[in-house]
């Protein structure tokens, strides 16, 4: 019986590494080993920092709302506390959103937690 062979599987698999690998620096883009190495990186990256972008999203948004209350003349935490007692359910996407591009509705939104 022949011998069974993988280089068509093996020539496969080099090549979908090669082609992820595009764009890489130096021999990161060329040699086989190096790629490899450099893409596991590059996944275990991308896979972290998925769920990084979300904390940092969130950060930026209570920093804009924060900066938005001080101007306001009210803290932060009296305003996100003074919207759960007037029962606002508005997330802080939304409220960055409305300080920035809307600070009229906003200030609305500020008397009314400074009322609670």
């Amino acid at each position: 019986m022949a011998k069974a062979k993988h280089s068509v599987a093996t020539h496969k698999r080099k090549k979908k590494v090669l082609k992820q690998a595009k764009g890489y620096w130096g021999d990161r883009s060329k040699q086989y080993q190096q790629a490899r190495r450099t893409l596991l990186h590059a996944l275990v990256y991308a896979y972290r920092d998925r769920r990084v972008k979300k904390r940092e999203f969130r950060r930026l948004w209570i920093t804009r709302i924060n900066a938005a209350c001080r101007t306001s003349g009210i803290q932060y935490s009296r305003f996100i506390s003074g919207l759960k007692k007037a029962k606002i359910n508005l997330d802080r996407k939304i409220l960055a959103d409305l300080a920035v591009k809307d600070p009229q509705a906003f200030k609305k939104l500020v008397e009314i937690a400074k009322g609670k």
